[in-house]
């Protein structure tokens, strides 16, 4: 009996195959794990905008306090460089 003897480019080939293979199911699994991170960040976002907007809205004086001295703070440490 004679072994089968592949030619050196079908194995390389197929090595080849395989690895860009597994290198995108990898991407895809990443793609998937951003893609999670990112939606859980923007639900974050947008849940902080929402209660800076009722805190604001709810106290509106004091908000421009607040906007006004961190004005006047940025601008007292941007001055002194």
């Amino acid at each position: 009996m004679q072994a089968k003897h592949r030619h050196p480019a079908s194995e390389i080939s197929e090595h080849a195959e395989n690895a860009a293979h597994e290198i995108q199911s990898a991407g895809a699994a990443a793609l998937d794990s951003v893609k999670g991170v990112y939606a859980a960040a923007q639900n974050g976002v947008v849940t902080g905008a929402r209660s800076a907007d009722r805190v604001i809205r709810s106290n509106p004086y004091q908000a421009i306090g607040v906007a006004f001295g961190v004005g006047l703070l940025l601008g007292f440490l941007v001055k002194r460089k």
